[in-house]
């Protein structure tokens, strides 16, 4: 048996993601935010303050479109600006309790379709091999 077609993996991954987030989407409640920017909230809310050069190389993207994104979040009140306590020439970005709220409300509406779906179409052991699947999967946005 030779080794897998990675080319054959990524588009299958590809197509599978592509569906799970529109599924997720359509679910979710409405918040008029971009992909982008919910990106840039999940970040901020799980790793902390970050400048926007900091979300740019970490989500490999262009200084501008962070730029961007983060001031429509700014404008909405989901994120604050706050200098740097180490440098205060650098702004640093801040989830308020309002871009918690949303992401909140968008997991809360997913997550619980997504949590009935795996209980009722997968067996303990295929949830335990989904479970170990993203492990590896993480390795490709680290």
């Amino acid at each position: 048996m030779g080794a897998p077609d990675a080319g054959k993996i990524a588009d299958e991954l590809q197509f599978v993601v592509g569906a799970l987030v529109r599924r997720q989407r359509a679910v979710s409640p409405p918040h008029d935010v971009t992909l982008s920017q919910v990106s840039i909230l999940k970040r901020l809310e799980r790793e902390g303050p970050h400048t926007v050069a900091d979300l740019a190389r970490l989500d490999k993207i262009t200084h501008q479109s962070v730029t961007v994104s983060a001031s429509k979040l700014v404008d909405r009140g989901l994120v604050r600006r706050e200098p740097d306590a180490g440098d205060g020439r650098r702004k640093l970005l801040v989830i308020t309790a309002a871009g918690q709220s949303l992401l909140a409300d968008r997991r809360d509406a997913g997550h619980e379709l997504l949590t009935e779906a795996i209980a009722a179409r997968f067996s303990p052991a295929e949830q335990t091999r989904i479970k170990e699947s993203l492990t590896l999967l993480r390795r490709l946005i680290d």
